[in-house]
């Protein structure tokens, strides 16, 4: 297929793109910056927030599929203020993106969701399937995440001529240069307590992209994580030990009270379901642990 891709060079747009090529798919990438695109690209100069510019841009241009995996997070959100600009590409860029799928003839979006869509803090020990309540309020100031979210994903279901599809990742690792990694190197990342958290490694993440753009279903959610749900703590021992780093500290989890939003993240407990993924797409993660995943960190 030719795919538009915007968020070529994000954490999961990098490993995603080379990916798609190594499967056969022609990328054109949308980047704000001409010499922005990654090589073996189609570079397309582009704002998804600009809906105007963005569909001069695209006009007279073709394409069989479009996925949005634009973020504007540089770092871990630490105040929901840090996602404000993420939220806003979530709402008003997939209703642009889908406006250049529809000039392009494309007949496939997908768009990038995640895990706290079903909620924030401690969910307990239920494992999330794509049937659960998803996108739902009731959490306070996440409500405006979680609403951004749930806007990426109808507006993908329910765009006319076009087959929506919306992946709803776990936590994300192992991208390059994850700054998590750096501030372990430095012995700067304590462990705190906390639930499991459903994970997925950025190479099975994309690996599960291409699965969703060949195989899935429009219309369809599909959770796109590993399997086995664990705490965060684990995660960066396990981290720490590979890279030869000291032991996180310990610290109790009322520390990090003051930032709501990484509180939620780091404390809660999030564990969702891959079967579905497994069954309709074809896809397994090569990492079926945060062990593996870790283990193939290069130190």
């Amino acid at each position: 297929m030719r795919v538009l891709l915007a968020g070529a060079t994000g954490a999961i747009g990098t490993p995603l793109t080379r990916a798609l090529l190594e499967s056969g798919h022609e990328v054109v990438a949308l980047t704000r910056r001409r010499g922005g695109a990654p090589p073996g690209t189609v570079e397309l100069v582009g704002d998804a927030l600009d809906r105007d510019g963005l569909l001069a841009t695209v006009r007279g241009l073709a394409a069989d599929a479009v996925i949005h995996q634009l973020t504007a997070l540089k770092k871990a959100p630490l105040r929901h203020r840090d996602l404000a600009p993420t939220n806003r590409l979530r709402i008003e860029g997939t209703a642009n993106l889908l406006a250049a799928a529809r000039a392009l003839g494309a007949r496939r979006f997908l768009t990038q969701s995640n895990l706290y869509g079903y909620g924030y803090g401690n969910l307990g020990e239920h494992v999330h399937t794509e049937k659960d309540p998803f996108g739902q309020g009731g959490y306070g100031r996440f409500d405006q995440h979680i609403a951004a979210m749930r806007s990426t994903e109808q507006q993908a279901f329910t765009a006319d001529g076009i087959d929506g599809i919306a992946l709803r990742y776990g936590a994300f690792y192992g991208a390059r240069g994850d700054h998590l990694i750096e501030m372990l190197k430095q012995g700067k990342l304590p462990v705190l307590p906390g639930g499991p958290t459903s994970f997925i490694h950025v190479e099975d993440a994309a690996a599960a992209t291409v699965a969703a753009l060949e195989h899935g279903r429009g219309g369809e959610a599909y959770n796109i994580v590993d399997d086995e749900p664990a705490p965060w703590r684990d995660l960066f021992r396990t981290a720490a030990a590979h890279l030869g780093a000291p032991p996180p500290k310990s610290l109790p989890g009322w520390i990090l009270r003051p930032s709501p939003l990484l509180y939620a993240v780091m404390t809660g407990s999030y564990r969702l379901s891959n079967a579905k993924a497994k069954a309709e797409l074809g896809w397994t993660p090569a990492r079926p642990t945060y062990r593996e995943g870790i283990s193939a960190i290069r130190v």
